[in-house]
């Protein structure tokens, strides 16, 4: 796709996901010489900074291609004086930016995720070299649909747990309406993304790290609330570096343009058989306690001290009942001959635990 007068727009840096998939994006054949320009907000312009100069000391084939320039999604023009000249020379977009956090009032979360989405598209469409928009959207669009979502589904009536999947839906209603306009676009849909399976890196401990730490501050036995049917629910959990080697190899191929992928474990564990292998990366053992789903969170919002305990908001107890499971046929086809797949939990959660406990200063707060 790339050519050597090619320059990639990206949103969502210098975050986790977009600070590792930039530099594949960069480097997709040798000697391609494709330029970045990352959308930063000015609060995160030095750590953006930061992490440009991390990227071209660790690979020297990167320097000067990388420019930063401030500006905000949430704006018109995207908050740019030069949008214009811009999108002349932008021929791929990479929109990764967006607040995920679950327990996020409406009001930001439509801002961004959805007004700003439609800020990135519009100013896609004055991209007269564009060549394709390859948005991340999640699997969590399904809100509450119980049973079978494919990667055709979209609209199934859904409710949300929400109103970060809620926004996220209505972002790729928007996406997808672009898409039926004719413009080019990929749809990946990342299930619950956690550490990096070689080194356990992560930039904020949340969804089963919450289980995890809580195993973590007890001596030797956990009892852990536990609702829903723990033996059949099951939690759908990605490696990062699985998200982002399957983003960079679908994104450089033409014929996934028009696709949406479902980036999640075709096999996932049980909430039970989770449980089990986290005790034992833990070195503890867990005592259930089985609750109602309403009872679990109302003790976490409304009881003195519970969540000052255990510090699992109740927004992640619905994770533990979720009703959808997720096909992922497009992914697995258009993988097959990659070796990219998804490696087992269990084959890194000791990893995960490792890295949790040397680093008591990362928290579980989303990146705004």
């Amino acid at each position: 796709m790339s050519t050597t007068s090619s320059t990639v727009f990206f949103t969502g840096f210098p975050g986790f996901l977009g600070a590792r998939l930039l530099p594949r994006v960069l480097q997709r054949e040798e000697g391609d010489q494709t330029r970045a320009v990352c959308l930063v907000q000015s609060k995160f312009a030095a750590l953006a900074r930061q992490k440009v100069a991390e990227l071209e000391g660790e690979n020297p084939a990167l320097e000067g291609r990388i420019e930063l320039v401030e500006g905000d999604i949430t704006q018109p023009d995207l908050g740019l004086d030069n949008e214009g000249e811009l999108a002349s020379r932008v021929t791929e977009i990479f929109h990764l930016a967006a607040i995920y956090d679950l327990s996020i009032p409406r009001p930001p979360a439509y801002k961004v995720n959805v007004e700003g989405t439609r800020y990135v598209l519009d100013f896609a469409e004055r991209c007269a070299n564009l060549e394709r928009v390859q948005y991340v959207s999640t699997c969590y669009i399904s809100g509450r649909y119980a049973g079978a979502f494919r990667e055709t589904d979209l609209a199934k009536g859904q409710t949300f747990n929400n109103f970060y999947e809620e926004t996220k839906y209505l972002a790729e209603v928007e996406v997808q309406k672009r898409m039926e306009r004719g413009l080019p676009c990929t749809v990946y849909r990342p299930a619950v993304v956690v550490g990096d399976s070689r080194t356990g890196e992560t930039q904020k401990f949340d969804g089963p790290y919450f289980v995890m730490r809580w195993l973590l501050r007890q001596p030797l036995v956990a009892v852990l609330p536990v609702v829903g049917d723990p033996q059949t629910t099951r939690v759908n959990l990605v490696p990062s570096d699985f998200i982002v080697e399957a983003i960079d190899s679908l994104s450089k191929r033409p014929e996934t343009s028009g696709r949406v992928y479902q980036l999640c474990d075709p096999n996932p564990a049980t909430v039970d058989e989770l449980l089990d292998i986290m005790a034992r990366a833990c070195r503890r053992k867990v005592v259930r306690a089985p609750l109602p789903k309403f009872a679990a969170k109302a003790a976490i919002d409304y009881v003195p001290f519970v969540y000052r305990v255990m510090q699992i908001p109740s927004s992640a107890i619905d994770y533990f009942v979720h009703p959808t499971y997720y096909t992922c046929d497009n992914t697995l086809e258009d993988l097959a001959d990659t070796g990219i797949a998804v490696p087992p939990f269990a084959s890194y959660v000791e990893r995960l635990v490792a890295f949790v406990k040397g680093h008591p200063e990362v928290s579980s707060k989303a990146m705004r």
